[in-house]
């Protein structure tokens, strides 16, 4: 097949050319118009200033991650990606602000190593592994090919953003919802900590929590070997700790990885969190591994106690952050797939049963088996899980608590309230979630760099209609702040 020639059209951001015979796609830049470069107002099909009550795709069953033209998967099938394209101007934040926001839900993309630099020689074979296929990059969990990320390299990327009209509902009329995805080469500050730093001075931002983006498919895949999951777990983190850190100048605030399936090996590690200074730790809203004839086991096992208790002590909180959970399985009971694989076409079923119930049952857990009662001091916030499932799961609880009252020592809608923290998508209901919870535990949650975040992590404030300043405050920052609870 004879080289890729570069092509110019007019009109276009950037071009796509395939390597599949007489194959040239492009992106239209019409999405991006959405969001003029100046930072004015990103609400397209907006009606009275307050977005349309249209059905709304729901999360997270679509890209977060690279090599993706119109949301298919041409990596897996071998096919490599060209993309010309002309440089997207920086925007600089759109919103004036008397305070400086902290932005609860930011990523990174992670570099090949990033699983494998500190994974010890004995586990290289049971835990992560990055392998060459021809021309593409593939990880392995164990000796099993995952599709979590299809282009491990994230080179080229999804633009941040892009997908933002698909989730508002707002697709234009004969447009692919496809189509939105844009692609760009992977930018210094998804990798380099100074390079996000002078980003976030643009966009206005104090700080951020800063998430995995490969690594949230990992527990998933090594499941069935607590050993290797815990060493790989660690291994993550040590690299973590050396190209972001856990806590970086008080502005990026690097989540490392912990899960319970070894609780004596999870407390080993929240000690060696704390001695390298976490702020907060990232669970999995899932069962935990490990249990008899490979089961789950819910948060509330009395086993995992120890390691709630060393949380408590240590002051340090937890964040449940989506990624893979396994639910496929519910998914499977109807004839879907039983594993996680985000780029293939969309089945809607699979998308009804799956999507909010872990969070759902994860929180479901902690209450109904007494975490919460037996740790009142315990946090935990719930990012880029939405929020729809709060009023649903809450109203559920108060009613089991009736049927069941001796199951309940406290009233579950309190202990919700005073133990979860939730970070909304901008396109929900916030008002409704706050008045669950209270104002005082919503958080703000851009999801940037992601493609179906924000362009400009400080636009979410728009969606704050219903808030008034020292609400707006409240959930733009000190609800974010006073979770870490600084010295």
């Amino acid at each position: 097949m004879s080289p890729v020639q570069p092509l110019r059209l007019a009109g276009l951001s950037r071009v796509t050319v395939t390597t599949w015979p007489r194959s040239v796609t492009w992106t239209c830049s019409w999405a991006r118009s959405c969001s003029d470069t100046d930072g004015s107002s990103r609400r397209c099909g907006r009606v009275g200033g307050r977005r349309a009550d249209a059905i709304r795709p729901r999360r997270r069953h679509r890209p977060h991650a690279a090599g993706v033209q119109g949301a298919r998967v041409r990596w897996r099938a071998g096919r490599a990606i060209h993309t010309i394209r002309r440089p997207l101007p920086r925007r600089r934040c759109s919103v004036d602000l008397d305070f400086p926001p902290i932005d609860a839900d930011n990523h990174y993309y992670e570099p090949v190593d990033a699983c494998t630099r500190h994974l010890p020689k004995e586990f290289a074979r049971r835990g992560v592994r990055v392998v060459q296929d021809g021309k593409r990059t593939l990880v392995l969990h164990a000796d099993k090919v995952s599709y979590f990320i299809p282009n491990p390299t994230f080179d080229p990327i999804i633009v941040a953003g892009c997908l933002d009209p698909m989730f508002r509902g707002q697709v234009p009329d004969g447009v692919n919802p496809r189509d939105l995805t844009q692609v760009e080469p992977l930018k210094s500050e998804y990798r380099d900590r100074d390079a996000r730093l002078a980003v976030m001075d643009e966009q206005g931002l104090d700080a951020v929590w800063m998430f995995p983006t490969l690594a949230c498919g990992v527990e998933q895949g090594l499941r069935h070997d607590v050993e290797a999951t815990m060493v790989q777990l660690h291994a993550f983190n040590r690299w973590l700790d050396d190209d972001w850190g856990f806590d970086h100048d008080g502005r990026i605030i690097g989540v490392p990885m912990l899960s319970l399936a070894d609780p004596a090996a999870a407390v080993a590690e929240v000690e060696w969190l704390v001695g390298r200074g976490a702020r907060v730790v990232h669970l999995r809203p899932a069962p935990v591994p490990g249990g008899p004839d490979g089961r789950g086991r819910s948060f509330g096992d009395p086993a995992f106690d120890v390691v709630w208790a060393a949380l408590v002590e240590a002051d340090l909180p937890v964040a449940f952050h989506l990624g893979d959970s396994g639910y496929n399985h519910v998914a499977a009971m109807w004839g879907g797939r039983d594993f996680f694989e985000p780029f293939t076409p969309p089945d809607p079923l699979e998308r009804l049963l799956v999507s909010d119930r872990a969070i759902h049952d994860t929180i479901g857990s902690l209450v109904c088996h007494g975490v919460f009662t037996r740790f009142p001091d315990l946090r935990v916030a719930s990012v880029e899980n939405g929020s729809d499932w709060v009023h649903a799961l809450t109203k559920r609880l108060k009613k089991l608590a009736n049927q069941l009252p001796k199951s309940f020592a406290e009233d579950p809608a309190d202990q919700i309230r005073r133990n979860v923290w939730v970070a909304p998508y901008f396109e929900e209901d916030v008002r409704k979630l706050a008045d669950t919870i209270g104002v005082d535990r919503v958080l703000f949650g851009s999801d940037w760099p992601h493609g179906e975040g924000l362009a400009e992590p400080v636009d979410f404030v728009k969606e704050l209609h219903a808030f008034d300043g020292p609400e707006q405050r409240r959930i733009m920052r000190d609800n974010a702040h006073d979770f870490l609870r600084p010295s």
